[in-house]
């Protein structure tokens, strides 16, 4: 008899995936399969004392799913030692069960592997919106994609797609801004970056569908919002995911119009599945199935909470843990959930352990690790990024610094690489790779021959040795304060061991800087030494005064593992701030929403006694560069576009200033008359140029008719006809959408 009359269909390559699935399928019992469709997580595996726990639910309840590296600090470990205990769990699935089915590791690498140690950790979500470079950030997540596999863990709870319209909303930081167009295109790059690198892992389309406007921008609280908003404003990029060919979507944690999405079968079956044509596998958030019942009160106990969310449409309860399993088995066994329902579960996490190789083989070479996570090649894709998400939000001409000046710095943000990473990252400095923003101040400051002082002054909520830092602010020639948050996640915290304490700053209710930075920036401007303040944040902040007082203010966001040298070389003029703002800076709390896209609306008494409404203290799309740019010659090379064409937008941008520099050009579109009201502008589409003084570049910029469309309650997607104008700085064109 022949190796394969012996060798099940399920474990033989050769054999079409439907039919290994289905092969598997039909030797599972509903234990076998129930475990397939629930996660746990593995806690302080570090310390060893959770390995068993974790490896008898594989051996007795047969989950098949785990995320052994993520969520908090303490799971930061030494890349290889990662890689050990996956492969010591693999070990467990595929020699101590029956089938032999591999586990799928999940973590949450949103901005890189960024909890475990010494790997590359590129900006957070905003900081690489404002790049405004999809292929960059694609190319950033194809890296971490490789360093996820090489440490054994198979799929990434990223892309964030929610659309941040409330910056008091603790999780902006991971969004990619306010415009349904950059997130769109943003979360669809690394989409391609995650599943198409030579590594791939699976792609998490998230938090579905409307997450990201809660209630008193409270995370997790309640998202009522019209059909209109919530087509037009939340679910493009989750439309663009899909389209991207995205493997998996995680639903929010809120409710939506009193559902919670959890188990909702509006959201995930026939929103998701049915009118989006979503084919992957839908993933719980943590304990969003436990919080049906515990929370938001729909479900009785936790056995309804199970039967409601599969009913819904979810596959996979992220970290269900036993309980879980053993729940759907009981349904199961009832009648209270069909078995079919089970096995097209079970079939869409086949099917990706089968794409990703794990039936082959599982297993990631230990050895092998240092010489991938963190390695220079992957660091310098990192320090591109970081380059160009840095956003000069203000400057009198003290930047770029000459080189000659003695240079003072402070603030809580200067020193403090923790700070740097910003949340779902490692809080033990000893884990981090790069320097901080001090360390690479010094470097170039020795390159220059000039010298560095440093005097913290602050933390991020208390004052320090103020006095010494403005003695030393005094006698230097320049005082470069770098200010803002620190790690956080949700509603600002808990990272108590990065200084970091829920319920103190930064908190939803306060977004200007904390009395003790307002302080130490205030003492150090009284000296009469230029200001220039860096802003290490997860969010737009209430400037108002550094706008009116600082000599410079750039924006660094959280940069990662290569911010500090990013910031160092933008100051120091060796990188033009080439950033701009994927988010509106409001001059005050009392101003929010205020979004770049705002409807039309009225103003009966009009805006002539006080700014209007919707101008914040720096605009969507704001950010200086070291020269400066002058638009001429805005066209379109189609006046009349068809609902399936393209609108050609040409611009000739010229430098005008004496150094090189890069452009990011935004169009914008206005519909003249239509049937709904639409915002008075709104983004549909940019592009990049960079151009040597003197010189001017010609761009075209290739516009679908899509973006011309909006979603229209019982009606669907419209592009109505009538007149559009597109307007490109300060000029704008006009064009016909005909029939």
């Amino acid at each position: 008899m022949s190796d394969d009359e012996t060798t099940p269909p399920y474990r033989r390559p050769d054999i079409d995936t439907d039919e290994r699935v289905s092969d598997l399928l039909d030797r599972m019992t509903v234990e076998e399969k129930a475990g397939q469709l629930v996660g746990t997580w593995g806690g302080h595996l570090r310390e060893g004392h959770d390995f068993e726990d974790v490896a008898d639910a594989v051996r007795e309840h047969h989950l098949g799913v785990a995320a052994p590296f993520g969520w908090a600090a303490p799971l930061a470990t030494d890349p290889a030692e990662v890689a050990e205990i996956a492969n010591d769990l693999q070990r467990v699935a595929r020699e101590e069960t029956q089938l032999g089915i591999p586990l799928l590791f999940n973590v949450d690498a949103v901005h890189g592997h960024a909890y475990v140690a010494d790997t590359t950790v590129f900006p957070n979500g905003l900081g690489a919106a404002a790049t405004w470079d999809p292929e960059l950030i694609e190319a950033g997540a194809k890296i971490t994609a490789r360093e996820m596999r090489t440490t054994g863990v198979h799929q990434n709870y990223s892309p964030t797609c929610d659309v941040a319209r409330d910056p008091r909303w603790g999780r902006t930081f991971e969004t990619f801004g306010e415009s349904p167009l950059l997130c769109a295109k943003m979360a669809a790059a690394k989409v391609r970056g995650y599943q198409e690198s030579d590594d791939p892992v699976l792609a998490t389309a998230k938090h579905f569908p409307a997450y990201s406007e809660p209630e008193r921008g409270e995370d997790a609280s309640p998202v009522d919002v019209s059909e209109y908003k919530l087509r037009n404003t939340f679910v493009r990029p989750f439309e663009d995911a899909i389209a991207a060919g995205v493997d998996s979507v995680m639903p929010s944690y809120n409710s939506v119009n009193g559902e919670p999405s959890h188990g909702s079968r509006t959201v995930l079956t026939e929103l998701l599945r049915e009118e989006m044509a979503f084919d992957g596998h839908v993933v719980s958030d943590w304990n969003g199935v436990r919080h049906l019942a515990d929370d938001h009160k729909t479900a009785e106990d936790q056995r309804d909470s199970v039967q409601q969310a599969h009913a819904a449409g979810l596959d996979v309860a992220s970290v269900g843990n036993v309980e879980h399993a053993e729940n759907l088995v009981d349904l199961v066994e009832s009648g209270d959930l069909d078995e079919e329902v089970l096995d097209a579960s079970v079939r869409r996490v086949l099917e990706r352990k089968f794409a990703l190789g794990l039936f082959e083989d599982p297993y990631v070479n230990a050895e092998m690790v240092s010489e991938t996570v963190g390695c220079d090649d992957h660091r310098e894709v990192a320090r591109d990024a970081a380059r160009a998400s840095m956003t000069l939000l203000r400057n009198d001409g003290v930047l770029p610094l000459s080189g000659d000046e003695d240079v003072f710095v402070g603030g809580p943000n200067a020193d403090d690489i923790i700070h740097q990473l910003g949340g779902w990252s490692v809080l033990d400095a000893d884990d981090a790779a790069g320097e901080t923003i001090l360390e690479a101040l010094r470097a170039k400051s020795e390159d220059h021959g000039t010298s560095v002082s440093y005097e913290q002054g602050a933390t991020l909520s208390e004052t320090l040795d103020v006095d010494a830092a403005v003695e030393k602010a005094a006698e230097a020639d320049v005082a470069v304060l770098a200010l803002g948050e620190g790690w956080y996640l949700h509603e600002f915290g808990p990272a108590a061991q990065a200084g970091v304490r829920t319920g103190e700053w930064p908190t939803r209710s306060e977004l200007q800087l904390s009395e003790a930075q307002r302080e130490l920036a205030r003492r150090v401007h009284e000296t009469g030494t230029p200001v220039v303040g860096v802003l290490v944040t997860g969010r737009p902040l209430i400037v108002d005064w550094l706008d009116r007082n600082a000599a410079g203010l750039l924006m660094a966001y959280f940069p990662g593992t290569e911010g500090g040298h990013a910031v160092a070389e933008t100051l120091f003029g060796e990188n033009d701030p080439s950033g701009r703002l994927p988010i509106s800076v409001p001059r005050s709390t009392g101003d929010l929403p205020q979004n770049h896209d705002h409807l039309a609306h009225p103003r009966p008494i009009g805006d002539d006694e006080h700014p209007p409404s919707y101008a914040p203290l720096y605009e969507f799309g704001h950010g200086l560069s070291y020269t400066t740019f002058e638009y001429d010659d805005l066209g379109v090379e189609n006046a009349e576009l068809g609902e399936e064409g393209e609108l050609d937008v040409t611009v000739t941008v010229s430098n005008t200033g004496d150094r090189p520099g890069t452009e990011t050009v935004h169009v914008y579109a206005h519909q003249e008359v239509s049937s709904r009201v639409r915002p008075e502008r709104w983004l549909v589409g940019f592009d990049q140029v960079s151009v040597d003084p003197g010189e001017s570049e010609s761009l075209t910029i290739s516009i679908p008719a899509s973006e011309f469309d909006f979603y229209k309650p019982r009606e669907g997607h419209v592009v109505e006809s009538g007149e559009y104008r597109v307007l490109v700085g300060g000029a704008e064109a006009s064009f016909d959408v005909v029939e």
